[in-house]
């Protein structure tokens, strides 16, 4: 049952991502987009990280996506206008693409080792409780800079954004 969970979210995965390229219109692509993130959040459920795919929701497919369609709608964005497609591009393109491809493949796969498969549900590091011990031992002077740093990012948009008044 695994498998074909991950094999339907990897496809919509892919297919959102080939979509978000090619779509024109940018509102069209940020939706392509939250596809793409909603199934990596369903692949990180498969791999035993509950947190890192309620993150993947709560964050990107929600707060960053509402900040990108937020900043499209701004910025009034339409369609992009259609360029000047050369022959040569088209005829070329699509070999040597899937020739970039394999070269990579095989070169990452010469250097790695080999190793298991990975086997779903096996690994229980990624759950809340594990992440808020590490977050709150180990890297707690880490996360109370980020914090800081945060909340001097949201003081200077404030300073920004403030209109004086006369």
């Amino acid at each position: 049952m695994d498998l074909i969970i991950f094999l339907i979210c990897s496809v919509i995965a892919v297919a959102c991502g080939i979509n978000l390229v090619l779509q024109k219109h940018p509102i069209s692509a940020a939706l392509s987009l939250v596809g793409v993130m909603g199934s990596l959040a369903v692949l990180y459920l498969l791999l035993g990280g509950a947190f890192i795919a309620a993150a993947q929701i709560i964050v990107y497919a929600g707060a960053v996506m509402v900040l990108f369609i937020f900043v499209i709608m701004l910025l009034n964005a339409g369609a992009e206008p259609a360029g000047r497609k050369r022959s040569y591009a088209r005829l070329f393109g699509p070999p040597l693409l899937a020739i970039f491809v394999l070269l990579i493949a095989y070169a990452i796969q010469a250097r790695l080792p080999r190793s298991e498969g990975v086997q779903f549900g096996r690994f229980t590091g990624g759950s809340p409780e594990g992440i808020g011990i590490k977050v709150f031992t180990d890297y707690l002077l880490p996360f109370e800079v980020v914090s800081v740093l945060i909340l001097i990012a949201i003081l200077g948009a404030i300073v920004l954004a403030h209109k004086e008044i006369r």
